[in-house]
């Protein structure tokens, strides 16, 4: 996407002003939530992203869109960054927080073309935000933190229409498996890790590791694991000072050497002193290190990332040892099965059966590197809409009710408002109809049709009818379509925050470059 155009309110180059910057504003915004919108819905469509090196990324992640295509409009780059923001905060609702500031923005426009002054109709939307807020949570139902069928539904709509679709029952029930026992922090406790192979999925309880054993003469598995967390390498100690060893014959050449020895031995030594079988370290491992433990059947890793090394303690219950000398049996976690396998000439290490563990993986495996990359997003998005469930407890019923309701409630209290901020409000409402009419569409439903119905039902108190893809309205709740209130809150707050900033942005300016 290129740069801001320039209109009849130029006055340089480098300067765009008025209402011409206000329309080239809202037209980039415009055609990035058009962009994303075909993907909306259990029926939405995919996108396929070529780089210039000719690497393929399909699919229907709005911030995966986003992120991977080349926009250099700076209104544009708004809506990017607020779906990298939905992302990061919920972990879903990304395409809908930026469809939504796509309609709030065309529907400003036309206010904009009534002369209504674009600080009216930021104010107009602030309360319009407000009184959606208060709506949402009066719509919302409390959730109990052990009821799998609620949690699961939750997972399930969330993978609904994704590359995952065909095997959503599967992964929903390993996610909710993995979620009750973890039941924190979901989206760093929860690993998803990836391998090439037949389309299957099964949840380890404990951690997959992308390393092997460091000797070929180490076990290749091993029952009943102690396992010990090192965070120190085990080798010799490099000094951190340059130092000079004068050495005057070879006698003394050989006493170095077998000083050195007798500090890896010792290394040695005080492992299998404490009692373990598996070691994981996150430094480097001498090569008689490694022959002296294969030796004693230890099985090893070496160069393990911080983050893995976190995941292996909540998992096994074993304590990052930042001194060896330290290290005892206290220190040691527990596995039942450590093992290495090989999958596409990569070598894992497995480490499974954990007891009660607060770290657990999620292995999906897959044909195609597109396929399983679009099922990886899927859960990743599920596992967001779980992590909020947890957190606040609350759901709100899918398939578009919300965002009906919303409307029909705005447009009431649009009656109570004075002046022209009524029309910023009525415009606010109006924008909401945007989701289950892009559902329907994307559906090849008549949107006219189904929303007229859904308005019906809605003005009868059915506030939680929503749209059945394959045609006529269901109750979100009675068929499981719910999601997390955390994620429509954080989407209303973003979509109204970008639409206001860029409706009171009246000049763009080309500023030196440092």
């Amino acid at each position: 996407m290129q740069g801001f155009s320039m209109s009849d309110n130029v006055i340089s180059e480098d300067r765009v002003m008025g209402s011409a910057a206000q329309k080239s504003n809202i037209a980039a915004a415009k055609i990035i939530a058009e962009i994303v919108r075909t993907t909306l819905g259990p029926k939405g469509m995919d996108k396929m992203l070529v780089d210039p090196s000719g690497n393929v990324v399909v699919t229907n992640d709005g911030v995966t869109i986003l992120r991977e295509m080349h926009i250099e409009h700076p209104a544009a780059n708004m809506l990017v960054e607020i779906a990298k923001t939905q992302e990061e905060q919920v972990g879903d609702g990304t395409t809908t927080a930026v469809v939504l500031a796509g309609e709030l923005l065309k529907q400003a426009e036309v206010l904009l073309e009534k002369n209504v002054h674009p600080t009216t109709i930021v104010q107009g939307y602030l309360l319009a935000q407000e009184k959606s807020l208060q709506v949402l949570s009066a719509l919302s139902k409390s959730v109990q933190l052990d009821d799998v069928q609620v949690l699961t539904n939750i997972a399930k709509t969330a993978m609904t229409g994704k590359g995952a679709e065909g095997v959503k029952d599967e992964l929903a029930t390993l996610l909710v498996e993995a979620v009750l026992l973890v039941r924190e922090h979901l989206r760093d406790r929860v690993r998803i890790v990836t391998q090439s192979g037949i389309s299957d999925a099964e949840l380890i309880k404990g951690v997959v590791l992308d390393k092997g054993k460091v000797h070929s003469g180490m076990p290749d598995a091993l029952a009943r694991a102690k396992i010990a967390l090192i965070n120190q390498p085990l080798e010799v100690k490099q000094t951190e000072i340059d130092a000079k060893v004068t050495i005057n014959d070879p006698n003394q050449l050989q006493q170095f050497f077998d000083a050195e020895e007798r500090m890896l031995k010792n290394i040695v030594s005080t492992i299998v002193e404490s009692g373990a079988t598996v070691v994981f370290c996150q430094k480097g491992i001498d090569d008689l290190v490694q022959y002296e433990l294969a030796k004693k059947n230890i099985y090893a890793c070496r160069r393990i990332k911080p983050s893995d090394m976190q995941a292996l303690s909540l998992s096994t219950g074993a304590k990052i040892v930042t001194s060896l000398k330290e290290l005892n049996e206290s220190d040691l976690g527990d596995a039942d099965h450590v093992c290495e396998k090989t999958h596409d000439k990569t070598e894992y290490t497995y480490i499974e059966g954990c007891k009660n563990p607060k770290s657990v993986t999620l292995l999906v495996r897959g044909a195609a590197e597109q396929l399983v990359e679009e099922t990886k997003r899927a859960l990743e998005d599920a596992l967001g809409d779980l992590d909020q469930v947890l957190k606040h407890r609350r759901v709100v019923a899918g398939a578009g009710a919300c965002e009906v309701e919303l409307a029909r409630q705005l447009f009431s209290y649009a009656q109570t408002l004075g002046g022209r901020q009524q029309l910023a409000v009525e415009a606010y409402a109006q924008a909401f109809y945007i989701l289950p009419h892009t559902l329907c569409e994307n559906a090849g439903l008549d949107p006219i049709e189904m929303i007229t119905i859904l308005r019906r039902e809605h003005e009868a108190g059915k506030l939680s009818m929503g749209i059945d893809i394959m045609g006529g309205v269901v109750d979100g709740f009675v068929v499981g379509v719910v999601e997390p209130l955390a994620v429509k809150y954080q989407a209303i707050q973003s979509a109204t925050q970008v639409a206001n900033m860029i409706l009171r942005i009246d000049d763009v300016i080309a500023s030196k470059s440092e």
